[in-house]
């Protein structure tokens, strides 16, 4: 059996990855949203994350790549709605992740949005604060081998969803 497709999204929050996700899940090949930081931050619970978010969150991560594998090992198509930082509870972030995914085949999403929009999005959605894109933005792993670029200040998550499709999948249709 062949394995499915990884597909990562990363950008900083309020992007665009999840309605994206959403978009991507309307087409006849089925992809399987197992993967999202906002969802596997949930499961170590408030108290843990105010005593040490990141070494807590950075646990999970891992963790949440390692489900990725297993339902690539079954043929499915992942979608991971994430991004890449480097803190000092995941560095090297990036390395990690190629490492964990060698041999499986990942395709790194570069998905923009401006910082300003990305604010009045934060501030409309009212569960992040203001400036958590631009803080974001900071600690975002560098140098990362993208195979596909999406801008969702120009394009709608439909067609951001398309761009991806074709790109890794060819003509799928909805």
């Amino acid at each position: 059996m062949d394995k499915g497709k990884i597909i990562f999204l990363n950008g900083v929050t309020s992007s665009g990855k999840t309605s994206i996700v959403e978009a991507m899940q309307g087409y006849s090949e089925p992809f399987f949203y197992v993967v999202a930081n906002d969802l596997f931050e949930q499961m170590v619970g408030d108290k843990h994350l105010q005593e040490d978010y990141w070494k807590h969150l950075s646990e999970v991560i891992i963790m949440m790549y390692q489900i990725a594998r297993t339902f690539s090992d079954s043929g499915k198509n992942i979608l991971i709605d994430g991004i890449l930082v480097e803190r000092p509870e995941l560095k090297p972030h990036y390395d990690k992740v190629k490492d964990i995914f060698d041999g499986y085949p990942l395709e790194i999403v570069e998905v923009y949005c401006p910082l300003d929009i990305c604010r009045e999005r934060n501030i409309e959605r009212g569960d992040r604060t203001e400036d958590q894109s631009e803080m974001q933005s900071r600690i975002m792993a560098e140098n990362i081998n993208y195979s596909c670029f999406v801008d969702t200040s120009v394009n709608s998550p439909e067609e951001c969803a398309e761009i991806i499709i074709k790109t890794y999948f060819g003509d799928v249709t909805t």
